[in-house]
């Protein structure tokens, strides 16, 4: 056998534990006394596991007080046509996507004012999903896709497969996409949606996605909890790249 040392099996698990969110963000991990009689080892081997989390980043510990979630990071890069969603989950963090609606309905011009680009009166298929990021509600989004790629993609099952995904294997010709964020309070209507108070600082992102021939496909807007992200840049000598970082 490898003979892994007990302690890094110990950081593994618990590092799947609170990825999956079995252990949340800013939430205090078990007693070191418990936790080393649940791995079945010495205080001196738990303390070994919790600096391995500590060192990347996983948890903080604080003197009298314990061991607590701290922030782990997950890069959206907005300089590519990937969505946030499956940026997230190429980077290993566990993702769900609720389907609130998809119907057809004439698409107002009023979604997205500053793209300007809406099919106002075209029939499109409107689609609104809630994702679920670390078993919590993060991101309500809603997703108008034009035709004909909405009659093409009318039946797909949007819990299992991505939007992008489901346009691609339709035909469309993904090419580019303009994105504009900027940060709002949260609406009541949202509140409801992701269980968080009316108010809260939210990013508000509106994206609009084109084929090689500079059709419309799809108009995305999407309100983000700004305590679960936060916008970096990369400045380079040739280029500027953003990304989304979740913070839990």
């Amino acid at each position: 056998m490898s003979g892994t040392p007990r302690y890094r099996t110990i950081a593994d698990d618990l590092t799947h534990k609170i990825k999956s969110g079995h252990y949340r963000a800013g939430e205090a991990l078990p007693a070191q006394r418990e936790l080393s009689a649940y791995y079945g080892v010495t205080m001196m081997t738990l303390r070994q596991a919790l600096q391995v989390l500590s060192a990347e980043g996983l948890i903080v510990q604080r003197a009298g007080r314990g061991t607590y979630v701290t922030p782990a990071s997950a890069e959206y890069p907005l300089d590519t046509l990937r969505s946030l969603g499956d940026d997230l989950r190429r980077q290993g963090y566990p993702l769900r996507t609720e389907v609130l609606s998809a119907a057809f309905r004439p698409a107002p011009r009023s979604l997205t004012p500053l793209l300007g680009d809406a099919p106002a009166g075209r029939r499109a298929l409107r689609l609104a999903r809630v994702r679920h990021l670390l078993g919590r509600p993060a991101v309500h989004q809603i997703s108008w896709i034009v035709e004909p790629h909405a009659s093409a993609i009318k039946g797909t099952d949007f819990t299992e497969t991505p939007l992008y995904t489901a346009l691609i294997d339709a035909g469309a010709r993904v090419h580019r996409a303009t994105e504009r964020i900027r940060p709002a309070l949260l609406t009541a209507l949202v509140a409801v949606r992701l269980q968080h108070p009316a108010g809260s600082p939210v990013f508000v992102s509106e994206r609009a996605t084109y084929d090689d021939q500079g059709a419309l496909i799809v108009l995305d807007h999407a309100t983000i909890l700004g305590e679960w992200m936060e916008i970096r840049a990369e400045r380079k000598a040739t280029d500027l790249s953003l990304h989304w970082v979740s913070q839990h």
